[in-house]
């Protein structure tokens, strides 16, 4: 009974096999990557512009022959895939910095596109023109494949390195340079000019041209009159420009950056800006001024001309300077206001005013406050840091004494006015 059902199970499994189809597999007989390589967007650039630039990838390989069969074993990769993709781009002849390494792209397959990003400089001086940059395409595909019975497959791979040439274009552009920039009554807290020599380092000539300077971020130089009109402005030309500027009186005695920039037509007929040229412009101290007298003697209840000795201690000449000083109690004063006239830097001037101070004062320093009202290389009116002009009030001594004491005083004319009586009583008698 048992040979009987094992005969029966040998004769089901053998049934099976008979009815039941064999399992077909997949063979490629030929094919291979063709890849090619293109720019994504415009390939026009400016030159000093920073692009990311996208390169795109695409496969177009086939796979030529394809066989069916059973008793092949289906194959892990097809022929048309590149595997292992790596993409390389280099600057060739152009003028221009690959700031990005090689990019990995995986495996790529037939009828599809992969997408490789590389951050671009242009360079700033770069020649307008048509160049080609070299993309280097390295990557592996089934070159064949053999199968070892009915489980077993021997894979050939190759390796492919290949360039692909991509064109883009430098378009020509108005590319700036300042020579110099000379700063002229240009000092700390007023206003003065730079006179700046500009020159065309571009490939483009600009036509209406405006050559115009832009306050640098925060910095204490702020342009009045800030657009130069050029007209047409040819490569390699040079242009005289004179701005009018205020500095910041917060500012100090150093160099300080402006930005110039071109606004002008190019060959399209649009009005574009270059890329600007940051300049250095060398910024005075402003002016300064300082008594440098010794402090005024005075006694309770003087009237009496004080001299002050001012000095311009600070780096621009000052025009029309006029002195103030302000009385306060127990000082006044009908005569504050002294003339100075024109002090260049280092110079003294030495003024009076006629001041009065009260019996009550008390006896010691005093400081009245003192400024300046002075014009400037360019007319404009301005008023000094207030400075203190040291005044002493002392004790009178010797006659001055006697004579500011009203009871010493008193006496005196008492004594005057006996020896006038005495006198005149003498000479009556006499007579």
């Amino acid at each position: 009974m048992v040979n009987y059902v094992k005969i029966s199970c040998i004769l089901l499994i053998l049934f099976t096999c008979l009815i039941a189809p064999a399992i077909a597999g997949t063979k490629y007989m030929a094919g291979s990557p063709e890849l090619s390589a293109y720019i994504s967007g415009t390939n026009e650039f400016s030159p000093g512009k920073e692009v990311q630039l996208t390169i795109v990838i695409e496969n177009t390989g086939l796979n030529e022959f394809k066989f069916v069969q059973s008793g092949i074993v289906d194959r892990d990769d097809n022929p048309n895939t590149a595997k292992f993709l790596a993409v390389r781009i280099q600057p060739g002849n152009a003028p221009l910095i690959i700031k990005s390494d090689p990019q990995m792209l995986g495996d790529i397959k037939g009828a599809t596109s992969a997408n490789a990003i590389f951050t671009t400089k242009i360079n700033s001086d770069a020649p307008a023109g048509n160049y080609n940059l070299p993309v280097d395409l390295s990557y592996t595909y089934l070159y064949s494949a053999d199968q070892h019975g009915v489980d077993t497959i021997q894979y050939y791979y190759k390796t492919v390195n290949q360039t692909i040439l991509l064109p883009i274009k430098i378009k020509p552009v108005v590319s700036i340079n300042v020579l110099s920039a000379i700063p002229e009554h240009l000092n700390v807290g007023t206003e003065g000019y730079v006179n700046m020599k500009i020159k065309n380092t571009g490939s483009e000539t600009g036509t209406k041209s405006i050559v115009k300077i832009i306050r640098n971020g925060n910095s204490p130089i702020i342009p009045t009159d800030s657009s130069v009109y050029v007209g047409d402005f040819t490569p390699g030309s040079v242009v005289d420009c004179r701005y009018k500027l205020s500095v910041s009186k917060d500012a100090q005695k150093q160099t300080y950056p402006v930005d110039v920039v071109v606004v002008y037509q190019n060959n399209e007929g649009d009005f574009v800006t270059s890329r600007s040229d940051t300049v250095g412009i060398p910024v005075g101290g402003k002016a300064y001024f300082a008594v440098v007298s010794p402090p005024a003697e005075m006694n309770p209840g003087n009237k009496k001309v004080i001299t002050i000795v001012y000095k311009n201690t600070g780096d621009t000449t000052v025009k029309s300077a006029q002195a103030r000083i302000s009385a306060v109690d127990p000082f006044t004063s009908n005569d504050d206001i002294a003339y100075i006239g024109d002090l260049k830097p280092g110079e003294s001037r030495t003024v009076s005013y006629i001041v009065s101070v009260d019996r009550s004062a008390t006896i010691k320093e005093y400081g009245l406050d003192s400024e300046i009202r002075y014009r400037d290389e360019l007319d404009n009116t301005y008023i000094s840091d207030t400075m203190k002009v040291k005044v002493n009030v002392t004790t009178p001594a010797g006659m001055t004494a006697i004579l500011s004491n009203p009871i010493y005083l008193s006496i005196i004319v008492a004594v005057i006015i006996g020896a006038v009586y005495l006198v005149y009583h003498y000479r009556k008698k006499q007579q």
